[in-house]
């Protein structure tokens, strides 16, 4: 295998699917990029054997072959080089490649392609096309809701609900049962009526992807597949897929509230600022703050009291309707979901104490976000 390319498409190329290869213990080689270099392109390959991803970038080849090479070494050495030609030759004998650029060389050890994981194809089997700015935003507006650990593996992914009969669309969901998040985005093609859960590992991904190649501007909308246990992803220059997590998500639509006794509306940088300052008067682990809902006065109180660092409270001026109210919540859990919400100001919607409680951007539908209260 010889080729040679600019520093810039090999180094995009390498972020792109550089994050996917980690440490296993069974199978050091998963910390190493696969290269496959024929005709006129050089494909790369990485895979922890739960995602896989592939880009490929154009070059001059010399030498068709292919090679593994440590992923984290190849990129940090990548982008110290100058931005000229580079050159990469695998000597077989020696099991390492040799890199070219400028007047630099350098040798790196890596692995016969032969060891790799075989990836699978793509299954096109559901195929929908999305929005890439809004699929970006409603895959962080959710993934901040999923379960941190694997104890109930359907609650650690989102759950993804094309064309449902609450919404004709796709609307994606997450909730670790202390918290829950929906988005609801539209559809530019696919019709298919199906549902599945995403690990929250793969939806991280999804977005490191997408944010990296929607720089480029090349394309306005994503490509989605959905098969039997498997999703895969395909924009501008890279094709992502991953395994599905079995199982039924609950029916978290019942614990949505729908009505409300008091309605506020707090601009959200006042709100974030004020809850930050409360939270470093909570006790650890509770991380307990409360809103006191004042209508008379149009203002919400927040305080936190803590036995052996103090207690903090301040209010803000605010829209307000409905009855007097207030609520105890996870400062964290709350903080988690405001940054997530793209508008000034935002609602924050209560029944009592002792029931969730409602966030959603002011004046732009779409997107929810329910706290549990904690009960005293």
């Amino acid at each position: 295998m010889k080729f040679t390319c600019t520093k810039e498409n090999l180094a995009y190329s390498l972020g792109l699917v550089g994050g996917v290869a980690q440490k296993h213990a069974n199978l050091p080689i998963l910390l190493n990029i696969l290269f496959q270099a024929r005709e006129s392109k050089v494909e790369l390959v990485a895979t922890n054997l739960e995602i896989a991803v592939k880009t490929s970038f154009r070059a001059k080849i010399d030498k068709e072959g292919s090679f593994t090479i440590p992923a984290k070494t190849l990129l940090d050495y990548v982008n110290l080089l100058s931005d000229e030609q580079i050159t990469i030759e695998l000597k077989d004998a020696e099991n390492e490649v040799l890199i070219f650029c400028g007047s630099s060389s350098t040798k790196i050890k890596g692995s016969s392609a032969e060891d790799y994981p075989v990836i699978p194809e793509i299954e096109e089997i559901h195929g929908y096309s999305i929005a890439v700015e809004s699929f970006k935003k409603a895959l962080s507006q959710t993934s901040v809701a999923t379960a941190k650990n694997e104890i109930r593996p359907e609650l650690s992914g989102v759950y993804f609900d094309f064309f449902s009969d609450r919404y004709s669309g796709l609307t994606m969901a997450a909730t670790d049962s202390y918290r829950l998040a929906e988005k609801k985005i539209s559809i530019v093609q696919g019709e298919d009526k199906i549902s599945c859960i995403v690990p929250a590992r793969a939806v991280h991904e999804i977005g490191r992807l997408l944010g990296i190649a929607s720089q480029a501007e090349t394309e306005s909308t994503v490509r989605l597949w959905i098969s039997e246990n498997q999703i895969a992803v395909r924009y501008d220059k890279f094709e992502m897929s991953g395994r599905l997590v079995s199982g039924i998500y609950p029916d978290y639509v019942q614990i949505i509230p729908e009505n409300f006794k008091t309605t506020t509306v707090i601009p959200v940088d006042d709100l974030v600022k004020r809850i930050k300052a409360a939270s470093l008067f909570t006790a650890v682990g509770v991380n307990a703050v409360s809103f006191d809902l004042n209508v008379d006065v149009h203002t919400v109180g927040i305080s936190s009291t803590n036995t052996q660092t103090g207690e903090h409270s301040s209010e803000i001026d605010v829209e307000i309707s409905g009855e007097e109210n207030s609520i105890l919540l996870n400062h964290r859990y709350v903080l988690d979901g405001l940054q997530q919400i793209d508008t000034e100001a935002v609602e924050f919607c209560v029944n009592s104490g002792d029931v969730p409680c409602l966030f959603r951007p002011k004046g732009k539908e779409g997107y929810l976000y329910v706290v549990m209260p904690i009960r005293q």
